[in-house]
């Protein structure tokens, strides 16, 4: 037997198995995901992206900082050509490929750490308040909501500046403030699948055989939340990249001497109108690429883990 599949936009349609009774749900998801076109691209994509920022020193002829021809100044940095494939920085005659790529490094380390360390915390909050409830779920709620009353934006910036001004410049400086502002939406979400789990008969019989709140909450509340969760994981990614990407290109990010791909944008901006565009171009588009990917990885999941809310 076969089903159809819509895909997101309901524009094509892709042919799949009928699942198996004795298919677990997650391998029902991987196939699901496997079968559409948004996962398979979308892994394809960031596939890429990490390709290109793990290997690409290997095929770089310059270091990052290296200036190949100083008695040769160009204010401007000359456009791409077959010595310097993304072209050169303004000044500083910098390579651009070897900034991309290790731009590439840093904004990905703060977008997939940022994202594990928020979405940890939520789960645990969320799962704490949920299951336990009374006073503490109150209190953890109220706390949450007073998070997410403040402004991000505002909350990001003023964070970020204060870290930095006692002495943290670097990466760890964006993601610290990354992950204590973003852990409130995925406290929500898990708290309100804990709320439906934890009068279900599997968690009432748990507790009939005195089995540990603690247990219980590990070892059979959690794993079925956990599908949310995973939805969540590649849209906090692109968010943490492009926020990154914000706060930097304003200046108050990571350092300047700290590469990343805000830091290029923010770096490249004044010599953009006068005719340098591969500076800003290159962790531009890798910004668009990778926010892409992870975002059309996102969709796949969640069409994969809620089927229901595919079909017309």
């Amino acid at each position: 037997m076969s089903e159809t599949v819509a895909n997101s936009k309901g524009t094509s349609k892709v042919k799949a198995k009928a699942p198996s009774a004795s298919e677990s749900p997650w391998t029902q998801a991987r196939r699901r995901f496997f079968a559409g076109r948004q996962g398979p691209w979308g892994l394809r994509m960031l596939g890429f992206v990490l390709l290109f920022v793990i290997v690409g020193p290997f095929f770089a002829p310059y270091d990052r900082f290296s200036i190949p021809n100083p008695s040769e100044f160009v204010f401007l940095g000359r456009p791409p050509s077959a010595e310097h494939i993304f072209g050169e920085t303004a000044q500083l005659q910098l390579d651009v490929f070897m900034l991309t790529v290790n731009g590439g490094r840093g904004s990905l380390l703060i977008g997939f750490i940022s994202a594990i360390g928020g979405i940890t915390i939520g789960t645990f909050v969320g799962i704490i308040s949920g299951y336990f409830g009374g006073k503490l779920d109150g209190f953890l709620m109220r706390l949450v909501d007073v998070f997410l009353a403040i402004p991000s934006l505002f909350v990001i910036i003023v964070g970020a500046r204060i870290i930095s001004e006692l002495g943290g410049t670097g990466l760890m400086t964006v993601i610290i403030v990354f992950v204590a502002f973003g852990w409130m939406g995925t406290a929500r979400l898990v708290r309100g699948q804990v709320l439906g789990l934890r009068e279900m008969e599997f968690i009432e019989a748990a507790r009939a055989l005195g089995v540990s709140p603690v247990r219980i909450a590990l070892r059979h509340v959690l794993p079925n939340a956990i599908g949310p969760v995973v939805v969540s994981f590649p849209f906090a990614v692109g968010g943490a990249i492009i926020g990154e990407a914000f706060i930097s290109y304003l200046g108050f990010g990571v350092s300047p001497l700290t590469p990343t791909w805000g830091n290029m944008l923010s770096n490249s901006q004044q010599f953009f109108l006068q005719g340098n565009w591969w500076w800003v171009g290159f962790p531009g588009l890798f910004i668009v690429l990778t926010a892409l990917s992870v975002n059309m990885v996102g969709d796949a999941l969640r069409e994969s883990l809620e089927p229901e809310g595919r079909r017309a």
